[in-house]
């Protein structure tokens, strides 16, 4: 059942800052508060394969797979590096600059979906949170479950939008100083980087 106690451990997961958050302050700083609410949204929608895979035991199946594992691992170290050089390139999508890119909804949330579901370690995460908020009734495991995700997953979203409509409103303090606004894009390549490099060590 759904719990304060499970309420304040999912908070406590979803504020700390991780590549979901990083993205969507990217977002934010470099193309403005509506973008940075699709960034969110993206990233949300992500939660979902993982969500799934924990309720029909799936998650299970990938950490005992290693070649399953190390394959979706890879794709995700790959798309982080990706991301960072999306970051240092001039026009990039994640570049902040004093020019805002133009970007779809569609293409913004992708993104952001993506980050998450290329990271193999949520499937497990989700499989280790949900359990020990359960009632321990067999019949309304699934639907206690499906609960505790949807709760995991609205607070996910609100979270990373006042994030991102945050970093969207100290956008206009960083376009007056270019190398404020180089020095940001160096961080954030570099971040991503660090969190590819930490995936790359993770091990099943």
């Amino acid at each position: 059942m759904l719990s304060l106690q499970f309420l304040v451990t999912a908070l406590v997961v979803v504020l700390a800052p991780g590549t979901g958050v990083l993205y969507t302050l990217a977002i934010g700083l470099g193309q403005g508060r509506r973008a940075s609410v699709h960034a969110a949204l993206g990233c949300t929608a992500g939660i979902v394969p993982h969500l799934a895979a924990a309720i029909l035991g799936l998650a299970a199946l990938l950490h005992a797979s290693a070649l399953l594992f190390t394959v979706v691992k890879f794709a995700g170290v790959a798309y982080l590096l990706w991301l960072a050089w999306q970051a240092l390139r001039s026009g990039g999508a994640l570049a902040v600059g004093a020019e805002r890119h133009r970007e779809s909804a569609a293409r913004i949330a992708r993104r952001g979906a993506l980050i998450n579901i290329l990271n193999p370690k949520l499937s497990l995460f989700f499989l280790a949170l949900l359990p020990p908020f359960l009632s321990g009734n067999p019949e309304t495991a699934t639907a206690e479950m499906l609960l505790l995700g949807a709760v995991f997953m609205a607070l996910t979203f609100a979270v990373f939008v006042i994030y991102g409509l945050f970093a969207a409103h100290a956008r206009r303090w960083l376009l007056g100083s270019d190398r404020a606004m180089r020095r940001l894009n160096r961080s954030f390549a570099a971040i991503f980087a660090l969190l590819a490099g930490r995936l790359a060590l993770e091990r099943a």
